[in-house]
């Protein structure tokens, strides 16, 4: 099974700068670089200081030219929020940058907050509709010129320039969650990504189970990849994981209430969660999230990921947005590559 490690910018305040924040981001990721992690996740989000990234691709164009060993991939790229030749266009020069070391997430997004500033009137449905009708156009866009008559796209003849370096193009992976959408990646040859989010292992189990049903259904075609994205924590002293499953509650409340997209927002910060708010998202206590994410000893954190490693899953993705200190990220980080990549990635 790969490790691989998904993060971005962000903060809650203004103490810290942007360029701050992306120097740190830069030697996080130099850090896992040379520690042996497969790939570098970064996702897409908009006018939220909760999360900071506008343009992955950017991103990782330039983290090409920082790192060696590393894959360099999109957690994911919102599909309502482009043009399909833009897109392909756009995947392809990253490719050529990156020299074929890049891999393509793609979603419906999650937050009603950036659907109504980015795509007014779409919704959870349409969304979903759009990145379904996006996916073969940018890989029919890749093959050659291509018209599209679609319901929410109408190009004529069209090719992508440049083309990708990888052949026939970048691998794809689909954030999955219901049954259509894992059985829409596999028809269409995609790899998968799951988010348990806070729930526990028995959704870490439901989610390969909806996978390996879904490549049942379709024995003739080819088996795609399956990664998990966890929000992890590791530590050797109980002082340590008390205080980061307290960070990790304060996360999901937050988490929550930008999905709800109920409360006041300025300049790109929430209004803050009182600690009354907070106890009653009992969901998040620090308590669960103690036993439902992936925060313990190196070596139960090990033992948990070979159990994910003997369910099927071929990649595990190290979630490390959680609203901690760069220091106890980076802490965080140098201590997983010393105690567990070794397990995995010898």
């Amino acid at each position: 099974m790969n490790i691989s490690l998904c993060l971005h910018m962000e903060r809650t305040g203004t103490e810290e700068t942007h360029r701050q924040l992306y120097e740190e981001f830069i030697e996080l990721c130099t850090i896992a670089d040379k520690g042996g992690f497969h790939t570098i996740w970064t996702g897409e989000h908009h006018g939220m200081e909760f999360s900071i990234t506008p343009n992955p691709l950017l991103l990782l164009s330039d983290l090409a030219s920082k790192t060696k060993n590393v894959r360099l991939g999109t957690a994911t790229l919102i599909a309502p929020f482009w043009h399909p030749i833009r897109l392909a266009g756009e995947i392809a020069i990253t490719d050529v940058i990156t020299n074929g070391r890049l891999d393509i997430g793609l979603s419906k997004g999650a937050y009603t907050y950036e659907y109504d500033r980015l795509k007014p009137g779409v919704n959870e449905v349409s969304s979903g509709e759009m990145m379904r009708e996006m996916i073969p156009t940018i890989i029919n866009l890749w093959k050659g010129d291509y018209s599209h008559d679609g319901k929410y796209w109408k190009f004529p003849s069209t090719i992508s320039a440049p083309l990708p370096i990888q052949k026939p193009h970048p691998p794809i992976w689909v954030a999955c969650q219901h049954p259509y959408t894992f059985n829409f990646a596999v028809e269409n040859s995609c790899n998968v990504q799951v988010a348990p989010l806070w729930n526990g292992d028995e959704e870490v189990e439901n989610l390969i189970n909806t996978f390996e049903t879904t490549l049942e259904s379709h024995p003739e075609l080819n088996i795609p990849k399956i990664m998990i994205l966890r929000h992890t924590f590791i530590a050797e002293t109980e002082e340590e994981l008390v205080r980061a499953s307290e960070d990790f509650s304060d996360f999901y409340c937050e988490f929550s209430s930008w999905f709800k997209n109920e409360r006041p927002v300025q300049n790109g910060v929430l209004e803050p969660l009182s600690k009354e708010e907070k106890a009653k998202m009992d969901i998040f206590s620090a308590e669960k999230l103690r036993n439902n994410l992936m925060i313990g000893t190196p070596d139960q954190i090990i033992n948990r990921l070979k159990k994910y490693e003997a369910l099927g899953y071929d990649e595990y993705s190290v979630w490390i947005a959680n609203g901690m200190s760069f220091e106890t990220k980076k802490a965080f980080l140098k201590l997983f590559i010393d105690k567990v990549i070794p397990v995995f990635c010898n």
